[in-house]
C-alpha cells in the first residue's frame, strides 16, 4: 500500500548515520506522537509518521569535536530544519517515496520549528502543524530528548509496530471510503 514504510527508512545507511547522531530515541517518540496526532486531526498517518521521524535529521552538523551533539552551539547557529528537509527529500526518494508525498514530509520538517525564521511565526498546513507539535510533546530542557538512548533493535522493534499501526490504519480507511 505505502511505497517507504518507517522500517525502510530505518535501515537505510543515511538514516542510520543522521537520525542516530540526532536522537533515535526522540525521533522514534515523535513519529508516534505525529501519528496519534494526525489520527485525532485526520491527517495523513503515513506522512506524519514520516516527518516525524525524520524531523530532526538536519542536526549532524551542530556535533563539537567530540561527537556530542553540542546544544548550545545549535541554539546559536540553527538550520537543522532547512537540511534535514533537503537531506529527508533526497532519503525519500531515493527510497522510492512517490514525489509530491517526499515534498510534502519535508515541508512538514521544514517547518517542525521557528527556529531558523528570522520573524517567528509561519502559517502551517496541517501536516506540518501536526508534526511541530508532536515534537514539542516529546522535547526536554536543554535539548535533553536528544540524549536519550533506545537500542537499534528495540527502536526497529517499534518502528515495525508503527508501520503495522499505519496500515491497519490505512486499511480502515480505505474499506470505509469503499463502503460509502
Amino acid at each position: 500500500m505505502r511505497d517507504v514504510t518507517l522500517t525502510n527508512i530505518f535501515d537505510h545507511h543515511i538514516a542510520k548515520k543522521y537520525v542516530t547522531r540526532s536522537g533515535l530515541a526522540h525521533a522514534v517518540a515523535v513519529a508516534y506522537h505525529a501519528v496519534k496526532l494526525s489520527k485525532i486531526e485526520n491527517v495523513d498517518v503515513d506522512l506524519a509518521a514520516k516527518a516525524g521521524f525524520l524531523h530532526d535529521i538536519g542536526h549532524y552538523t551542530w556535533y563539537n569535536q567530540n561527537g556530542k551533539w553540542d546544544y548550545e552551539l545549535y541554539r546559536k547557529n540553527d538550520i537543522h530544519a532547512i537540511k534535514g528537509a533537503e537531506r529527508a527529500h533526497k532519503l525519500l526518494i531515493r527510497l522510492g517515496e512517490n514525489p509530491i508525498r517526499a515534498k510534502q514530509v519535508s515541508l512538514a520538517i521544514l517547518f517542525h520549528t521557528d527556529s531558523f525564521l528570522p520573524g517567528g511565526e509561519v502559517d502551517r498546513t496541517a501536516l506540518q502543524s501536526i508534526v511541530k507539535r508532536a515534537d514539542e510533546k516529546d522535547e526536554e530542557p536543554g535539548g535533553a530528548h536528544h540524549y536519550r538512548t533506545i537500542t537499534a533493535d528495540r527502536a526497529r522493534q517499534s518502528l515495525q509496530k508503527l508501520d503495522s499501526i499505519i496500515d491497519r490504519h490505512l486499511t480502515q480507511q480505505l474499506q470505509q471510503r469503499q463502503a460509502e
